[in-house]
């Protein structure tokens, strides 16, 4: 049966892609609902080390939500209804135990660029653009991507992006910090293989111990709630055999 998400193990991590492409992978809340679970799952895992979150075709990543289905949200109600729900989808991006990186194969658009700005990196293929367009409804964005693209880009480029629903090119994401590196031979070619293999080479816990840091810093926690963290998953990652392993391996060399 066609699903609208589906995973698939690749390396150390899991790849998540939105399998719509005839809909340009259009963000209906099932779409969403289905996404997240499928991240939740994934998470859950503990030999998982990071996910991959991407679109099917080479168009679009996401191209925002589905505006026919968005078209019976007409009250305050709906409205709110609309944005706890999806909100809590990308909510499960934010707050997923391990890295999630968005492959962006195509254009990033309205709540697709917000579904980019939920995962904690964005590596965007060399003709995908990036754009929170959703002035062009006459609308502002709705599912926390605001409060991420601000906190990434700062206020100024924050307003720039939104106010002219600019679509950023790949080496403008880059040079602003919104991408963290640029591929220009698809999803299996050298430049995903370089920028994943770190990633593939480090161990499980301290990946997760990084990004409960990563969750504390994107919620704004105080210094001291952040170094409670940093000592909790220092203390598991130093006593985990791991640790004592990579130490040993080190010091023969050295030897």
């Amino acid at each position: 049966m066609a699903t609208n998400v589906f995973a698939e193990e690749r390396g150390g991590g899991v790849w998540i892609t939105i399998n719509r492409p005839q809909k340009h992978n259009a963000l209906a809340r099932p779409v969403l609902a289905e996404l997240a679970n499928a991240v939740r799952a994934a998470g859950a895992r503990e030999q998982v080390r990071y996910l991959v979150v991407t679109g099917a075709g080479e168009r679009y990543f996401a191209a925002g939500g589905d505006l026919r289905e968005l078209a019976s949200v007409r009250d305050e109600a709906a409205v709110q209804a609309m944005m706890d729900e999806a909100g809590a989808s990308l909510e499960a991006i934010r707050q997923c135990p391990v890295p999630v990186i968005a492959y962006l194969n195509g254009d990033a658009i309205g709540g697709g660029a917000e579904l980019a700005l939920a995962c904690d990196m964005r590596l965007q293929s060399r003709h995908a653009r990036i754009g929170f367009i959703q002035a062009r409804l006459a609308i502002t964005s709705a599912w926390g991507g605001g409060p991420d693209l601000f906190r990434l880009l700062g206020p100024a480029r924050a307003m720039r992006m939104m106010s002219r629903a600019e679509l950023v090119s790949a080496d403008q994401a880059l040079s602003w910090g919104l991408a963290d590196a640029v591929i220009d031979d698809g999803p299996a070619g050298k430049d995903m293989a370089a920028f994943l293999e770190p990633l593939d080479s480090c161990v499980p816990q301290v990946l997760r111990g990084i990004k409960a840091q990563a969750i504390a810093a994107r919620q704004g926690a105080g210094w001291q709630d952040h170094r409670q963290i940093e000592r909790k998953h220092l203390a598991q990652t130093w006593l985990h055999e791991d640790h004592w392993a990579a130490t040993r391996n080190l010091l023969t060399k050295d030897a």
